[in-house]
């Protein structure tokens, strides 16, 4: 079955880093849309980054230039790599799949069908 386990996350102080990981397994993960979202206590969740299956990204404007999303098709692994991190970065970051027909663009991430626990990054 489908399953996508975050790890990664932690607390940072302002201006640091970190890195999320995504292991996906159960479906053909190099066909499919991925992204991560994020929520705040209080707060909706919103699209922070999604990459397709050619690699083209998108990042939302608050993370553009600080955050960048990849993938390592060979360990079926998502990224989120972290840089320059504000106290309003903190939330619980959730990884997302999608499957799409060949030659469809990726949907809004809110539409994405897969989704993992969630990990929890902290910024003081």
């Amino acid at each position: 079955h489908v399953q996508l386990v975050e790890s990664g996350g932690g607390s940072v102080q302002a201006g640091g880093s970190l890195r999320l990981s995504c292991s996906v397994s159960g479906f053909p993960y190099s066909r499919y849309c991925m992204g991560w979202s994020r929520q705040a206590p209080g707060k909706e969740r919103e699209g922070v980054a999604s990459i397709d299956r050619h690699g083209s990204t998108i990042y939302a404007d608050s993370v553009k230039g600080r955050f960048t999303i990849s993938k390592d098709n060979a360990k079926n692994t998502l990224y989120l790599q972290m840089y320059t991190l504000k106290p309003e970065d903190t939330a619980m970051y959730y990884c997302a799949a999608h499957w799409i027909p060949y030659g469809r663009s990726c949907p809004p991430l809110y539409e994405y069908t897969y989704w993992g626990q969630g990990t929890q990054v902290t910024v003081s």
